[in-house]
């Protein structure tokens, strides 16, 4: 078999042919055989002469086959597995003999009585079909040699068989078991120091800030390919056989370097698979020689090439195409045409077709490995095939945009002289090319040897062309529909998508997702921001509200299912942390008000860590209601602290709201103090929290346009006590603390950050505060705004989200904004941002949190 080592080989494996009288092993009567390419009636011949170039290989050693075939080689390459009789018969045929003394010959190495009519019949029936006889006139055959779909495409030899075996003569030394044995020892070595204690972030970061070292790079692995061709061929030398033809050629559109070892199956089991192997082992000398390079001289981008040798190396041990792993498992069961084994496993396993002599040509145990291999390939080649159908229109957008972006760099490259970068960018074109070429390449083929085939097989029935015709018809339909331009047909693939088996089935089928979407997924969901506000985009994000499915329950027919605690479409805020400040106000019930207030000084002593969040939430889905929501936390840091990082945010939100009102206001204070307070200054704190305390408590009768400027006069007033503590500021110091400020919603938590401060310092002070307010007159609308620990809102009455107002009809969703720089965030026109009355039904507000003074 000539072995394409470094890509796949040109031929599933040497054809089985029949014998007299009967199926051999794999036989075939079409044109994979190797039959020639014209029906010729041949006539009786005197003195058979073997075809120009036929070489006699002999019988296959460490066979899984019951009966070892033997092995022919034509001149264009094919091998051809032929029984032991077809042999003997032709070797017997020397140009010389007449069938009489062939049959002779044959028989006394046969064992068996051959008569010259035998020889005639197998002659006739066998020899001169396979190409391996000239014809009766004395002519050379025209054969026609398998094209399998997985084989290689247009091979140049590099060096013929003298070069090949001039050229890896030397090279057979490094198969001594000692070398052998250093060699491993020094390759798993690397391979745990660059993978496992090194890395490759400073050899990335290395090779591609200089586009000349990814040529370098480049341009090593690939002579280290054809370096892996070189293993192959010193191994089968080193076993005693003689290596072919070395080349390259295309193997699905990639460039793909081969070596012909045929000659290997002379060679027993453990010489084969020292051939198979020798090609990953020259992988492994690369890798080390690299690594000593890199050790040497610093070169910390070399590591790449070491990396790209161990992805090789795994490439080429898959045995599910025709690399490396493809030809070790063949020469270790001893059944070299596992392809042309798939169709009699396949029917084995059918339970009437058990008795079927094909499926019994193998040994048990080659038959039971064989059996595996089979129900592993298959279902990958079948599924990998879909793939490529379904995707293809994505791998084609992908390719098109990636593209665009890559000429544009190489216009730039080009304008500005840098013609290494310009290399690496027609490279890179190429890169994406030859994908998309070779999964077009691949799809035609296959299209045209089913269309082929069903054609030919239906010729003279009518019914079963019929279906043929319909069956062809189908997969049209199919690949329309896979591929009919759409809205997301053709979109490119993006950074963010994940890209899993789940994600593929959602992307054909967008109707059967359930469940969860997860980051990266796709589905569909509703995403709702400010009416008027541009569409958010990946480059200019717009802060929005996502309305995440959940999964479906189970609802009962028997009697109507109780109220839901969460009637929202996003997660309940999760429950504070320690040391955490959270006020929660939830309204479902119409014609109420719900208030939710929580207050709380935190102390944090020398050292601790201050991560402390203060959260303010106002949720509302009921009709003629109201939900307010009031955080405010004082967080006081006695001496040096290295990690100040305080959470201040608020949310509101309207659904299936009819003139309803949300607002939540978050407020935070942070200040550093050199030391503890006198017993004075923590008196005046503790007087001063209480009042504050009382005004929390007493805060649904206050309007909702003066809660912000109050709290924030608060905190200016605890500022001025602890400025004025002679143990919390050093005499003489006296500089006031200025509170950070600034407006508007933000995606997340920003944290404001004070480090403590140093002997001699003046406190710190970081305060913030978040407000949002939202509002329904007739619609459903909504604002939310966070903002953390430095940043501060303005107060609320000065213009900011109004909410729209519009027809009356209950529609769900939010709008998220956050108040202009300035401004706060108001409620409709129509309805005053003051606390309405109490309604029936109306729940009472939570109590108010405190927490006292530190001594």
């Amino acid at each position: 078999m000539s072995t394409v080592h470094g890509g796949p080989a040109g031929q599933d494996g040497p054809p089985v042919l029949p014998a007299a009288g009967g199926a051999a092993p794999g036989a075939d009567t079409g044109a994979d055989t190797g039959r020639p390419a014209s029906s010729v009636a041949v006539s009786e011949l005197s003195v058979p002469v073997r075809a120009a170039g036929v070489q006699l290989i002999g019988e296959a050693k460490g066979s899984g086959y019951k009966e070892a075939p033997s092995l022919v080689r034509r001149a264009d390459g094919q091998t051809i597995q032929l029984t032991r009789l077809l042999y003997l018969v032709l070797e017997a045929i020397d140009g010389h003999r007449g069938p009489e003394e062939i049959a002779g010959q044959a028989s006394s190495s046969f064992g068996r009585l051959v008569s010259a009519e035998n020889v005639r019949t197998l002659i006739t029936s066998q020899l001169l079909p396979l190409g391996l006889l000239r014809l009766a006139d004395g002519s050379e055959p025209e054969v026609k040699k398998s094209d399998p779909l997985l084989g290689m495409r247009f091979r140049y030899s590099v060096t013929d068989p003298d070069r090949t075996r001039k050229l890896t003569a030397p090279f057979a030394r490094l198969f001594n078991p000692l070398i052998v044995a250093a060699v491993t020892v020094a390759f798993l070595a690397t391979c745990w120091w660059v993978l496992m204690v090194k890395g490759l972030a400073s050899a990335t970061h290395e090779a591609f800030a200089n586009p000349g070292l990814v040529l370098l790079i480049l341009l090593v692995t690939v002579l280290s390919a054809g370096f892996h061709e070189f293993g192959h061929a010193a191994a089968a030398r080193r076993g005693g056989a003689t290596p072919g033809a070395m080349g390259t050629g295309l193997y699905l559109m990639w460039p793909a370097f081969y070596t012909d070892v045929t000659d290997s199956y002379r060679l027993g089991r453990g010489g084969r698979l020292r051939t198979d192997l020798g090609g990953l082992y020259f992988n492994a000398i690369v890798a080390v020689a690299i690594m000593g390079i890199c050790w040497a001289t610093g070169f910390d981008a070399l590591l790449l090439v070491v990396v790209t040798q161990i992805l090789q190396m795994v490439r080429q041990l898959m045995p599910m195409v025709r690399f490396d792993g493809y030809h070790i498992l063949a020469d270790a069961t001893g059944v070299p045409d596992l392809f042309q084994r798939i169709k009699p496993t396949l029917l084995a396993l059918v339970p009437w077709r058990t008795t079927d002599p094909e499926a019994r040509l193998l040994k048990p145990w080659a038959r039971a490995v064989v059996t595996v291999w089979v129900l592993v390939t298959v279902p990958l080649l079948v599924f990998s095939m879909a793939t490529m159908v379904l995707t293809l229109p994505r791998v084609l957008g992908t390719a098109w945009d990636n593209g665009l972006k890559q000429q544009a760099m190489l216009s730039h490259s080009i304008s500005a002289g840098d013609f290494a970068d310009a290399a690496v960018r027609v490279i890179a074109i190429a890169c994406l090319a030859l994908p998309v070429l070779g999964v077009a390449y691949i799809l035609l083929r296959l299209i045209r040897q089913l269309v082929t085939g069903l054609w030919q097989k239906t010729r003279g029935k009518a019914l079963q062309r019929a279906t043929a015709i319909v069956a062809i018809a189908a997969v049209a339909a199919g690949l329309a529909w896979a591929w009919w331009p759409g809205a997301d047909t053709y979109r490119p693939v993006q950074p963010y998508e994940r890209g899993t088996l789940a994600d593929a089935t959602t992307a054909v089928f967008p109707a059967a997702a359930t469940g969860r979407m997860a980051e990266g997924q796709s589905g569909r969901t509703v995403a709702l921001w400010p009416q008027g506000a541009r569409k958010p985009t990946r480059d200019e994000p717009q802060l929005s509200m996502v309305l995440v499915p959940r999964q479906a329950g189970t609802a009962g027919t028997a009697a109507a299912p109780a109220a839901p605690s969460w009637v929202f479409p996003f997660d309940k805020p999760a429950a504070p942390g320690e040391d955490g400040n959270q006020s929660l106000a939830v309204n479902t019930t119409d014609g109420s008000v719900v208030y939710d207030v929580a207050f709380a000084l935190v102390w944090a002593d020398d050292g601790d860590t201050v991560d402390t969040r203060n959260e303010a939430y106002a949720f509302a889905s009921c009709a003629d209601c109201a939900a307010v929501a009031v955080g405010f936390q004082v967080v006081l840091i006695v001496g040096q602290t290295d990690v100040i990082v305080p959470e201040n945010l608020s949310a509101s939100a309207n659904y299936n709201c009819v003139r309803c009102l949300t607002y939540a206001l978050a407020s935070q204070l942070v200040l550093t103090l050199d030391g503890p307070l006198s017993s004075d200054g923590t008196a005046k704190l503790n007087a001063l929290w209480q009042e504050i305390a009382a005004y929390g408590r007493d805060l649904r009768n206050r309007p909702l346009s003066e809660i912000q400027g109050r709290l924030s006069a608060y905190k200016e007033q605890i500022m001025a006590v602890i400025k004025a503590d002679p143990s919390a500021t050093p005499a003489g110091s006296g500089t006031a603390a200025t509170p950070g400020a600034s407006s508007g919603a933000t995606s997340g938590a920003t944290p404001g950050a004070t480090p403590g401060a140093t002997p001699g310092a003046t406190p710190g002070a970081t305060s913030g505060a978040t407000g949002a307010v939202s509002g329904s007159t007739g619609a459903t609308s909504g604002s939310t705004g966070a903002t953390s620990g430095s940043t501060q809102a303005p107060s609320p009455g000065a213009g900011g989200t109004t909410a729209p107002a519009g027809g009356a009809g209950p529609t769900g969703g939010a709008a998220s904004s956050g108040p202009a720089p300035g401004s706060g965030a108001t409620a409709p026109a129509e309805q005053q941002p003051t606390a309405p009355a109490p309604a029936s039904g109306t729940v009472p507000p939570a109590p108010v949190s405190t927490a006292p003074p530190a001594p």
